[in-house]
């Protein structure tokens, strides 16, 4: 389980394809703090370290976690946003996320306002039912986020200067494909509503 508060945008150094597995090795700074067989989220997938050696560690991603995420895509330098585990004990600064990213959007619209940034986001709502209300939570890219501007097939988010040079969000143009993971509440709510209304 995660916060969605990003604790680092590290750059990827290596992309391994194996058949249908891709072994993804990041270059971060708390690499020596991690341990093998340890979840990590990855632009808000959760994935478990497989190796690591000084500076760097590797995960792998399966063809289904490549097919429903935006990792299938990265290239080497492209900054992740990462996030250890929460612990128990821990502040819950973000909201409750559970590193099972439900679909990707595309970047539709980046606006900069008096140092501060919109982004609008397009999906495809029909994919999985997901939905977005105003000022709830949504994940993306692995950042916890409040919804502004909440539509059928499209939200906004704004981003505040810190976020915007601490995450991968500084890399997002029109065009640019995020992962979404949608407020696991809102998703049993909306299932529970699907089954009483076909009844």
């Amino acid at each position: 389980m995660f916060s969605g508060i990003v604790e680092e945008a590290a750059p990827v150094i290596k992309l391994e394809h194996d058949k249908d597995n891709l072994h993804i090795t990041m270059e971060c700074s708390f690499t020596n703090n991690l341990k093998i067989d340890q979840s990590i989220a990855h632009n808000g997938v959760c994935l478990t370290v497989v190796k690591k050696e000084k500076t760097q560690y590797t995960v792998t991603a399966i063809k289904e976690t490549l097919l429903k995420t935006n990792l299938g895509l990265l290239s080497i330098g492209d900054k992740v946003n990462l996030e250890r585990s929460m612990k128990i004990d821990s502040l819950l600064d973000g909201h409750l996320v559970q590193g099972h990213v439900d679909q990707t959007a595309v970047c539709a619209l980046v606006e900069e306002v008096n140092g501060s940034w919109y982004y609008t986001f397009e999906y495809d709502p029909t994919l999985e039912g997901n939905i977005t209300v105003e000022k709830g939570s949504i994940t993306v890219n692995g950042v916890s986020l409040t919804v502004v501007n909440s539509q059928d097939k499209s939200f906004q988010v704004a981003i505040i200067p810190y976020t915007y040079e601490h995450t991968n969000f500084h890399q997002f143009v029109v065009g640019s494909v995020v992962n979404l993971e949608f407020d696991i509440v809102g998703k049993y709510i909306t299932k529970l509503m699907k089954q009483y209304m076909g009844k």
